[in-house]
This record gives C-alpha cells, sequence and structure tokens, in this order.
C-alpha cells in the first residue's frame, strides 16, 4: 500500500481517470464537434504516420500467428498483395519485431543490472 500511495501512483491514476472522463463525455454527445479540430487532426494525422513508418507492424505478425493457430482465414476487404507489396509488408514486420527485441532486452538487461531510475522505496 506504501507503494500505491507514496510512489505518486494513486494520484497518476486519478489525474488520468478525472482528465479522461471529460473527454469520454464531450466526444459521446458531440461526436462530429469533438473530431472536428485541429488537435484530433494532428492526432490522426501522426497516428497514421506510425502506422506508415512500419514501427507497430509487429502486432500483425501476431494476428497471423493467432489465426493459424486457430485454424482461421483472416478475412479483408482489401485486394491480395503483390509478391512486391509482400516484401515490404514483411519487411516492415520483421523491423518492428527487431525493434521490439531490442527494447525488450534493453529493458530487461537494465532492470537485472539495477539500473532503473526507481527510488529507494520501491522493493527490488
Amino acid at each position: 500500500l506504501d507503494i500505491f500511495l507514496g510512489s505518486g501512483l494513486a494520484g497518476i491514476l486519478m489525474t488520468t481517470m478525472i482528465g479522461q472522463l471529460n473527454s469520454q463525455v464531450n466526444a459521446s454527445h458531440c461526436m462530429l464537434d469533438y473530431l472536428n479540430t485541429w488537435s484530433n487532426y494532428l492526432t490522426i494525422v501522426v497516428a497514421r504516420l506510425i502506422e506508415a513508418s512500419g514501427l507497430v507492424h509487429a502486432s500483425y505478425l501476431i494476428q497471423i500467428v493467432v489465426a493459424a493457430m486457430a485454424g482461421k482465414k483472416i478475412e479483408s476487404r482489401e485486394a491480395p498483395r503483390s509478391d512486391l507489396q509482400n516484401i515490404f509488408f514483411f519487411g516492415r514486420c520483421f523491423m518492428s519485431l527487431g525493434i521490439l527485441v531490442f527494447a525488450f532486452t534493453v529493458t530487461l538487461v537494465a532492470l537485472f543490472n539495477g539500473q532503473t531510475t526507481m527510488w529507494e522505496g520501491v522493493p527490488n
């Protein structure tokens, strides 16, 4: 309990919940007005750029593996990809997977070496 209250985690969660509630209420009652702002447009543009970069394409590999394990075919309304598109798609998938594995490795090495920015009150 001391970690939860003393670390500031309780304050972070409370601030997040209160801050998000206002946006959810506005968005549910005035959907088009809420979406028709420059800040939301900028958010969508940034999200589309991140998606186009392939940074989060590792999630598509997870989708393909889970569908194969379930024995289900992935249905799409898009036309089948050409060979060049497949190379580009899976290239971004494996690039994303490489970045994910690298970040996970760096995080684990830092945790096991005690190289975190956690303060003394948090137990190891």
